[in-house]
């Protein structure tokens, strides 16, 4: 059996591109790396396995606790982990879904071609950088009171339908309809909403964005064409989250659940993981304020969307309408869902691993998703009607240099990954180490020398986010086809890309 030794864990291939840490002292599964030789070996090179190895000994976890391939070290539980806990006898875990909560990422289609885009480009970044607030603190495209903050919180894109800034069909092309029923503003502290309040619409900083892409590649030509998509064609791909909202109801609820339950946290091997028993108080004041701040990230990124169909219509001097600029799809990165699924039972009707298992049947999971994209393939009853008949779409950026990719769920994620692949390229340098290694202003001047426009509040912001920092998003996407956790579409190349 080939083997994979980082410091000491020991990795076993359990078949191609399938890593597997064998269930040991205190893990209550086995844990899985889906990931190349190449990547595993950047995995390796921080704390992700040992991240990945102590989120199996959270409560419920069921299966197999998993790393996508674009892996890296987050606080507590990887970037990139996925894990399912039974929600019922299991546990639900801030730690686990994140502080940027539905951090995520959403496409919009265009008539246009890079033809049309040709000559202004420098004109469209400055025009895009200035309509649309990004970077530390405060500014949106909106300044909410209290009370519009909480409609925003209870009903997400409901709320943005009926004040004009999105179309019945932003909804239907948005996980969830970009409503989470299970909100609850009362859960959301009023020091989250003072932080969100002056936020609405808004990139924020560190990896966030917007760019502007022309489709390079078509893979599968059905499955394109189901998307709406074409090669030459001009898309928009908008990245950001919860802002101030998401990181403060992660603070909250983290500290709440160290005091109400400090003993399951001493059992645990990282108290960045608290978790809160399924059933209990917490556990459902957290599931609700985290609907509530899944709903304001969804209305963040429609408002900024909202914004680019305008700076759009200046400057190409007709209406949004009339470019045929409509959502392909939103799809969350930071987040915990009751899903069902099909997990290994034993004989008294506990999840327990495959390898014990002596039926399978469907159970009601807490699936917490940290740097992962849900993958579902057609036919599963959650993908957008649009979409039924070819799969979920699932998006995943690369870096400024490089390009993005459009798959859709794959057929063997359901088996494999709890219906997850990757986010995107994965970092593989921090940001300080990035800003020892590269000037902002060499990256802007490099990638303009290649016809990618860029412009960020800070070149430090540019050196953080430099295209060598990530990993080989080629790679990560080979190894979600090759799996059939997400399978290939389309590739996308920037043109002019905005950052905090």
């Amino acid at each position: 059996m080939n083997t994979y030794t980082a410091g000491d864990i020991t990795l076993e291939q359990v078949e191609e591109y399938v890593w597997e840490i064998p269930q040991g002292e205190g893990m209550g599964t086995p844990a899985r790396v889906l990931a190349s030789e190449e990547l595993l070996a950047e995995i390796a090179e921080d704390e992700t396995l040992q991240q990945l190895q102590n989120a199996t000994s959270l409560p419920g976890v069921v299966k197999y606790a998993v790393c996508m391939p674009d892996g890296h070290q987050g606080y507590g539980f990887p970037v990139g982990g996925v894990a399912g806990i039974d929600a019922e006898n299991g546990c639900i875990s801030p730690g686990a879904v994140g502080y940027d909560i539905n951090c995520g990422v959403r496409m919009m289609r265009t008539n246009l071609t890079a033809e049309d885009v040709r000559g202004h480009e420098e004109e469209l970044v400055g025009e895009l950088f200035d309509a649309i607030p990004s970077g530390l603190g405060g500014g949106g495209v909106m300044e909410a009171g209290i009370d519009t903050v909480n409609e925003v919180l209870d009903r997400g894109l409901a709320w943005a339908l009926e004040e004009g800034y999105a179309t019945d069909a932003d909804l239907a092309h948005c996980e969830d309809e970009g409503v989470r029923e299970e909100s609850d503003p009362a859960a959301v502290s009023e020091k989250a909403k003072n932080r969100g309040k002056n936020q609405l619409g808004s990139l924020g900083s560190g990896n966030h964005f917007l760019e502007v892409q022309r489709v390079a590649d078509v893979f599968r030509d059905d499955v394109a064409e189901a998307y709406g998509l074409s090669e030459g064609q001009i898309v928009v791909l908008i990245h950001c989250g919860s802002r101030g909202l998401g990181h403060q109801v992660c603070t909250d609820y983290l500290r709440k659940i160290e005091r109400t339950h400090s003993d399951l946290l001493s059992r645990l091997p990282d108290k960045e993981l608290a978790a809160a028993p399924a059933g209990s108080r917490l556990a459902e004041e957290y599931y609700a304020a985290m609907g509530a701040a899944i709903n304001f990230a969804w209305v963040n990124r429609q408002l900024v969307m909202h914004r680019t169909r305008e700076v759009f219509e200046d400057v190409f001097d007709r209406p949004w309408q009339a470019m045929d600029m409509e959502l392909l799809y939103d799809v969350a990165h930071n987040i915990a869902k009751k899903e069902t699924h099909v997990v290994g039972v034993g004989p008294e009707g506990q999840p327990v691993g495959d390898d014990e298992a002596v039926d399978r049947e469907e159970r009601e999971l807490f699936v917490h998703r940290k740097g992962a994209t849900r993958a579902f393939p057609a036919g599963h009853p959650e993908v957008p009607g649009a979409y039924l008949d070819v799969g979920q779409p699932v998006i995943i950026p690369g870096s400024m240099g490089t390009g993005s990719y459009v798959l859709r769920g794959g057929e063997a994620s359901m088996e494999r990954s709890f219906g997850s692949t990757a986010h995107g390229a994965g970092r593989v340098m921090s940001r300080t180490q990035a800003k020892r290694e590269y000037w902002g202003e060499d990256v802007r001047e490099e990638l303009a020398g290649e016809q990618i426009f860029v412009k960020a509040q800070s070149g430090a912001t540019v050196a953080e986010e430099a295209p060598g920092v990530y990993k080989d998003v080629n790679e990560v996407v080979r190894v979600s086809d090759a799996l059939g956790i997400g399978d290939k579409v389309a590739r996308t190349v920037p043109v002019c890309n905005i950052k905090g």
